[in-house]
């Protein structure tokens, strides 16, 4: 067994260990002021689901502060909390939403006496930023939000940072968080449901797809606005934007006021590459993310992706990766935690 997978069995094993009707998985969900109320929101919304599609009382959750009492979110939403101490009252989990502006100190003492004690800690994008700043290169993988991540990069050399959705090193579990937060709460209580339990729980959130953990952060190249000069960024701005129905070259040249001939000169030297080649490698990258994400009919990907047809769509695929759509869409079941 690799290093990924004895990290994913300790995870799996620290989240389902207790779940029972006699013995539920207690949460404690660690707020400051100015904490993100869409996470925190997510997280108690999520496990209130998994209690009720269980049909008994697995998961419990209270909120904890450095500041006890009444405790204000960014856009004004109050909670009542308890006191956190750093060496008592554990949970099986401590979850540490982003958005909190204070004192970091409070929660990573408190973050090291559940580590000691093998008992796991996630942290949500703010949080996530202030663990890989105040541990000073973490050694396992890290991730956080893409916006804070450039900022990380820009500041300091983060060898182990990656983009994906939630990364886990030593049974603390980094996290994008925002609206990506309830898709990581389910994978992290995936083994507690089987198969058609997972598939509700997506119906009752109206998730088409729950994203695996290894899932990159949904953020086009377009927004790397530093990169590239504006008519570049606005020509993949558009092509991003047009993936089902894709724009010919003349619409997409009308539209951006250059003509063919100087927007193919720009790919060149920016990407080496013709503009209609790279149109194709972005709605190939999508094809892949949903053959791999989703359990859309192939033919629905194709239409989706704007390539119309089941064997167009796999000359593409198979062009750009070497695989055809089946080879990549092969899996036996539903696995959700890919650290």
């Amino acid at each position: 067994m690799h290093a990924g997978e004895r990290n994913k069995a300790v995870i799996v094993s620290l989240f389902s260990r207790s779940g029972s009707e006699e013995k539920p998985t207690k949460f404690e969900i660690f707020v400051s002021k100015g904490f993100c109320e869409l996470e925190v929101s997510a997280v108690t919304h999520t496990l209130a689901l998994g209690n009720k599609i269980l049909g008994l009382s697995a998961f419990e959750f209270r909120y904890v502060s450095d500041r006890p009492g009444v405790v204000s979110g960014s856009n004004n939403m109050l909670l009542r909390a308890e006191p956190a101490i750093a060496d008592h009252g554990f949970a099986d989990v401590m979850i540490v939403v982003g958005g909190c502006k204070g004192n970091f100190e409070p929660w990573i003492k408190r973050l090291r006496s559940m580590q000691r004690q093998s008992l796991p800690v996630v942290l949500l994008s703010d949080a996530a930023t202030a663990y890989i700043q105040e541990t000073n290169k973490p050694a396992g993988k890290v991730t956080t939000h893409w916006h804070d991540a450039l900022m990380l990069t820009e500041t300091g050399y983060h060898p182990n940072l990656t983009n994906n959705l939630a990364e886990s090193s030593d049974g603390i579990v980094t996290a994008g968080g925002r609206s990506s937060t309830q898709e990581l709460i389910i994978a992290l209580i995936s083994s507690f449901f089987d198969t058609p339990q997972l598939a509700e729980i997506g119906n009752r959130t109206l998730l088409q797809n729950i994203r695996s953990t290894n899932t990159e952060q949904p953020r086009g190249i377009g927004h790397n606005k530093g990169f590239f000069d504006g008519r570049i960024t606005a020509a993949i701005h558009l092509m991003e934007n047009n993936i089902s129905d894709p724009l010919s070259m003349a619409e997409l040249t009308e539209q951006l006021g250059v003509s063919t001939r100087q927007l193919e000169r720009q790919f060149r030297e920016v990407f080496n590459d013709t503009p209609a080649r790279f149109y194709k490698r972005i709605r190939s990258k999508q094809a892949r993310v949903m053959l791999q994400e989703t359990l859309l009919p192939i033919i629905d990907v194709a239409v989706a992706t704007g390539f119309g047809s089941s064997s167009t769509l796999a000359k593409a695929v198979k062009d750009e990766y070497g695989l055809t759509p089946a080879k990549m869409r092969e899996r036996r079941t539903v696995d959700l935690i890919n650290f």
